[in-house]
């Protein structure tokens, strides 16, 4: 028994891959699209950055209270194909709703239960293909981004230009039409994820043995790690499409394709920088990313005196491509550092990135409305406390760590 799980998940790993980077795509283009909608729902409603910080924030934080419910449910359901299905319609209807929310805090609220579906998705996900290939488990989470990397390029872009002749709210009803459709599709594609193997129900024990693992010096430091440097990463883009078009005055067209060619390098570089994180280290691939993505926000006011747009443009593409680039990376070490129950590792993970590090963009906000390039500047500082913080805790699998 103990074998037949991961030699069934061998078998269809690879025919897995391109529907699972389909879902993630389908699942996240409305979410990953709400930072470029963001301008017209403040010029609509009177917000202040303030107040776009705000609801960027309660978005990301609504998310955050799917992922470690999924992440149990990951580890001890055993028809995972049923509840991947259901996100999708979780997502498409609940964006539908916020569509139609006459005010701040309603849209705020069912933007926050719209992304709790979408949440939903990444922990059963991404348990199903780690536990496939544990020797390359950087590699496969890597995979699994492209879909969500692509739909934070591909969705701006749609939004970009389709705000250039409708509203936010019926934008927002085109850009769910592919959430529905793949949800249709996998109503034949949950039959090609294997079941699991009957696995113990999350006990008493394993919450011991999980609260343990996380309350040591070693786990809280990686805590810190992953909600500083997903702060950094959000802080860094929440304010990218508010500061194109307020400061610099493009056109939401030019703003939705900057903001996707920035995320786009991030697609690319994900399961090259997890492969290599796989044969050469989760820090030195971390450090790699995060020192460069510091270097670019630092460079941002100084570009901004000398008026030099194109420069800025670039030098956030690098910068938002490798903090992108190493999010495998991250979530594959806090996946070896507890050893086991992946969904749940990778739930609780993924609470802390959108969780904690959600506060990016109310802080972001707040640093923009002091003036706009104060925004890249704390991007920068938090760059540099989760470069410290790297360089403070091992990241190397609990197998490893406990042979030396």
């Amino acid at each position: 028994m103990q074998n037949l799980f991961p030699s069934l998940m061998k078998a269809s790993r690879r025919s897995l891959y391109f529907p699972f980077s389909l879902g993630h795509f389908a699942n996240d283009i409305v979410p990953c699209s709400v930072v470029v909608l963001a301008p017209a729902i403040a010029l609509e409603m009177g917000l202040n950055p303030m107040e776009v910080g705000l609801l960027l924030t309660l978005h990301s934080f609504g998310s955050a209270l799917g992922y470690l419910p999924s992440g149990l449910l990951a580890d001890s359901f055993r028809n995972r194909g049923n509840l991947l299905m259901l996100t999708f319609w979780w997502v498409g209807l609940g964006y539908l709703l916020a569509s139609w929310a006459p005010g701040f805090w309603s849209l705020a609220l069912l933007f926050a239960l719209a992304g709790c579906g979408d949440a939903a998705w990444h922990p059963l996900a991404t348990a199903i293909l780690v536990q496939s290939d544990p020797q390359n488990r950087g590699q496969a989470l890597g995979f699994h981004a492209i879909g969500g990397t692509l739909s934070a390029v591909i969705g701006p872009v749609i939004v970009g230009f389709l705000l250039a002749s409708m509203d936010w709210r019926e934008t927002l009803h085109w850009l769910i039409l592919p959430t529905l459709l793949v949800g249709v599709l996998f109503l034949w594609i949950r039959k090609w994820v294997p079941e699991q193997p009957q696995r113990k129900v999350f006990s008493k024990e394993d919450l011991q043995h999980f609260w343990k693992s996380w309350t040591k010096k070693r786990g809280l430091l990686i805590i810190c790690l992953i909600s500083s440097y997903h702060m950094s990463l959000v802080a860094l883009m929440s304010m990218i499409p508010l500061y194109l078009r307020e400061f610099h005055g493009l056109s939401s067209a030019m703003t939705g394709l900057a903001f996707g060619m920035m995320v786009l390098f991030g697609a690319f570089m994900q399961p090259l920088m997890g492969r290599l994180s796989d044969r050469a280290g989760r820090r030195r691939v971390i450090v790699f990313g995060i020192a460069t993505a510091a270097v670019c926000a630092f460079m941002i006011p100084v570009l901004e005196n000398f008026g030099l747009l194109s420069m800025i443009i670039m030098f956030l593409v690098v910068g938002v491509g490798l903090l992108e680039g190493i999010r495998s990376s991250v979530l594959a070490a806090a996946v070896e550092f507890t050893g086991s129950r992946e969904g749940t590792t990778l739930g609780f993970a993924f609470t802390l990135m959108d969780g904690l590090g959600a506060f990016g963009a109310l802080l972001a906000g707040w640093a923009a409305g002091i003036q706009f390039s104060h925004a890249f500047l704390l991007a920068g500082i938090l760059c540099t406390f989760s470069l410290i913080l790297c360089f403070s805790v091992s990241l190397r699998s609990a197998s490893v760590a406990n042979a030396v």
